[in-house]
């Protein structure tokens, strides 16, 4: 694959240049388009994505404890996020979908855009080493590294619902996993939430259980929080 004009452009503000441009094409090429797509580079983008932000969270704030990284890093590894900067480097100009993503503005879609990015990281991974990986993951992250501000990040859904339930009196909650469907590297959760004093069916959905907890406990907790809404 010759490199376009859009993708030496990205190649630039990744501060990377591939040398098999096969894989950065993979990670660019959405399952609408072909069968041979980012997913399973998406898969091991994540996990170095992950590992990277921990690491880099773990030395920066020595005094913090598991809980406080955790919403650490869930402020910055997140759909959201990933999107924004998938969009600051121009990933939607790269990507290579079919034909009804296309049509429906499938190049500017979040999800796409944020699994996208992760392919690449995934596909510098293996186009190089991991720690080239996470020299452009620190790269990326920088500035948003840089202006964390720890005592500005929310406690995430499942801590906030623990400890409302504590603080009332009330037992615990639970989470039942529902179902899980998809492939293995691209499954779906449905986690239903029991929580006491809520007679209803609470449930979220995610890419993870971890994912799929965290929904359904944001619903549980603004069902007690605000039963009449």
């Amino acid at each position: 694959m010759g490199l376009s004009k859009h993708h030496l452009e990205l190649c630039r503000r990744l501060n990377y240049t591939f040398r098999q441009t096969g894989l950065l094409e993979q990670a660019l090429t959405h399952r609408s388009k072909s069968t041979t797509n980012y997913e399973r580079l998406e898969f091991l983008g994540d996990s170095v994505l992950g590992f990277t932000i921990s690491s880099e969270l773990f030395n920066l704030y020595s005094k913090l404890d598991e809980g406080e990284l955790t919403r650490l890093r869930a402020s910055l590894v997140n759909k959201n996020t990933l999107a924004t900067l998938a969009r600051a480097i121009n990933i939607g100009s790269c990507l290579i979908l079919g034909e009804g993503e296309l049509k429906s503005g499938g190049y500017d879609r979040d999800s796409i855009l944020a699994d996208s990015l992760e392919a690449v990281i995934g596909a510098i991974s293996k186009d190089s080493s991991m720690d080239e990986a996470m020299r452009v993951v620190r790269h990326l992250f920088r500035d948003r590294l840089e202006n964390l501000d720890p005592a500005s990040i929310p406690k995430d859904p499942k801590t906030q619902l623990q400890e409302f339930l504590q603080k009332n009196s009330l037992p615990p909650p639970t989470y039942v996993i529902q179902e899980i469907t998809g492939e293995p590297h691209s499954q779906n959760f449905v986690v239903e939430c029991q929580v006491t004093g809520v007679n209803t069916s609470i449930r979220g959905e995610g890419s993870s259980r971890r994912h799929a907890e965290q929904e359904a406990a944001a619903k549980a907790l603004d069902l007690l929080v605000r039963p009449d809404a």
